[in-house]
């Protein structure tokens, strides 16, 4: 894996070894990249599920302000620290170990423009993610999951509407939106 655009070009991403991990293909990964190329530079991101990290440092790359990276996995947290420190300096990206669900029922006061959640394929918490995040997303805010082709969910999450869902292969990426956007 290697960073694709931006200021960290080329750079190589490291995932942990073993199959905990299921990073997001290069084809996704520059799919959804151009479904928000306006809406990076200059974003406040966060990486739900970060694993090795690669979707937030791409947003990094691209000229997001910040990223927080949030992921519970000892293997995953070391994998990103180490790409964090290969691709950048980056100043502006907070690594946190927590839980999805615990760091969203605990953030006060943060806000942010892009989300990026790639939990798990058999994972049942992106709904109940998805309904402590909104709250927490600019009016302007873009939330993309990210799930395989099984993965049903609403198609509105007050103030937030399911805008549209893109298929690729047996990978599902859905796209919420606040519905006055």
């Amino acid at each position: 894996m290697r960073v694709i655009t931006g200021s960290a070009r080329g750079r190589r991403i490291l995932a942990p070894a073993g199959q905990a991990v299921r990073p997001t293909s290069a084809m996704v990964k520059e799919a959804v990249f151009s479904m928000i190329a306006f809406e990076v530079p200059g974003a406040r991101v966060l990486d739900l599920f970060a694993g090795c990290g690669q979707m937030g440092i791409e947003a990094l790359s691209r000229g997001a302000h910040d990223c927080v990276f949030v992921d519970n996995s000892r293997e995953s947290l070391k994998a990103l620290r180490e790409n964090l420190a290969n691709t950048g300096p980056w100043k502006n990206a907070k690594v946190i170990s927590a839980d999805a669900v615990s760091f969203l029922q605990g953030l006060q006061g943060q806000v942010f423009d892009i989300a990026l959640l790639d939990p798990p394929y058999h994972d049942k918490q992106l709904e109940k993610c998805l309904r402590l995040l909104v709250g927490h997303m600019s009016e302007n805010g873009v939330i993309l999951c990210e799930g395989d082709d099984k993965v049903q969910l609403p198609e509105q999450i007050e103030p937030f509407i399911l805008a549209k869902k893109y298929k690729y292969g047996k990978t599902c990426i859905f796209r919420y939106q606040c519905a006055s956007s």
